[in-house]
């Protein structure tokens, strides 16, 4: 069971191009139409309690599709075999990144411009998405504000704290369908799994040696990152300082570049933290990240449906969702536009590709492609 388990999350992993959204949409196709793995309401249910819970949406939904079929060693399994080709790739990109020199430099020009414009068309998506009336969008321009003034981890630990508790106190959603549901599936939290997440959560912040604290800030942001992997960028440069901007960005945009989940950045950052040991911090890096999100899913995944039918549980998961919002629009301004945006033309050319995505949608790759040949030829037109 196990290994029929890994071999189709593996190949899924090695095709599952397109983000979490598309990565859904591969599940459904394979696991719910075609394998029969399970129902299309269960199906359902984990998609909307990956949305509510932080953490890498579609990987939390092939870790619970895993769990659903050969327990918690199913999920495990099912997170290696989808998780496995990103990680590789991301590894071996990290290595060999500084190899190229100039044309290294030259490609991460254009990998800059990239990010502005995939950034923009993700806080576009998210916002039409998550900030539905007046007050979850004051929430997201507040969130937004707080992280340009004070672009901390600390700030971005109040602004979700505040804002559960505005959602807890001021209900600011109608129940949706999923109150009305029933399953047999339902059952109580799974307490062990949830304390074990604020157990780390804890030590996490404890500070007992340097290589310790290079690496608690990967689950930190994998316990608070609410609304996928755009949002991962900007809680990690808060958390990790070290790393530059080209850094980041370039992670960012490789993870859009390949396969599978986009919380394989942190592969790429936990490379370049740990140069002399770069398989030892991309695997470390990658686990601290992934398990908070894990740990979740298993806590809620029998008693999700009972929590949903609450109000205000339901209009807490929706201000969080509006405050990453905010994190998200924060981060396009500050590093990804000021480190990416140097003239006139740049602007022209991020406006004209965010208006082609937006209005015909081409593939990504094109774009990818694009950007890169942008970045090589303004360092061939330099020579």
């Amino acid at each position: 069971m196990l290994i029929a388990i890994f071999r189709q999350f593996f190949l899924l992993g090695c095709m599952s191009f397109g983000g979490p959204a598309a990565h859904l949409g591969y599940f459904k196709h394979h696991f719910v139409d075609s394998l029969r793995w399970l129902s299309i309401s269960r199906y359902s249910q984990l998609i909307s309690l990956s949305q509510a819970l932080p953490g890498p949406g579609s990987s939390q939904v092939s870790f619970a599709i895993g769990v659903e079929r050969a327990g918690v060693l199913g999920g495990i399994t099912a997170f290696i075999g989808f998780t496995l080709p990103s990680f590789l790739i991301m590894t071996l990109l990290a290595i060999s990144a500084h190899q190229f020199d100039a044309v290294y430099f030259a490609v991460i020009t254009g990998l800059k411009l990239f990010a502005v414009v995939i950034v923009a068309d993700a806080t576009l998506s998210m916002t039409k998405s998550f900030c539905s009336n007046l007050i979850l969008k004051l929430i997201a321009v507040i969130s937004t504000l707080a992280l340009i003034l004070l672009p901390m981890l600390g700030t971005q630990i109040i602004i979700l704290l505040i804002a559960a508790i505005v959602g807890a106190i001021w209900p600011l959603l109608q129940l949706s369908d999923l109150s009305q549901q029933t399953s047999s599936e339902q059952g109580k939290v799974n307490w062990v799994a949830l304390s074990l997440f604020a157990l780390l959560l804890g030590v996490s912040f404890i500070p007992i040696g340097q290589e310790f604290s290079l690496f608690a800030p990967f689950y930190q942001a994998g316990a608070m990152v609410f609304g996928g992997g755009h949002v991962v960028l900007p809680v990690l440069q808060a958390g990790v300082p070290t790393l530059s901007d080209d850094q980041f960005l370039t992670a960012y945009a490789s993870a859009q570049a390949i396969p599978g989940p986009m919380f394989t950045i942190a592969t790429y950052l936990g490379a370049q933290l740990n140069t002399e040991q770069p398989i030892i911090g991309a695997t470390i890096a990658t686990l601290l990240i992934f398990t908070p999100g894990f740990l979740l899913m298993l806590a809620f995944q029998k008693s999700w449906i009972n929590l949903a039918s609450k109000p205000r549980f339901a209009s807490s998961i929706a201000a969080l969702n509006a405050a990453v919002v905010g994190f998200l629009a924060a981060a396009l301004y500050s590093p990804i536009w000021t480190s990416a945006i140097n003239n006139v033309w740049h602007i022209a050319l991020v406006i004209a590709a965010f208006a082609w995505l937006r209005m015909k949608k081409p593939p990504i790759w094109w774009l990818l492609l694009l950007f890169i040949g942008v970045g090589l030829g303004q360092h061939y037109w330099a020579l």
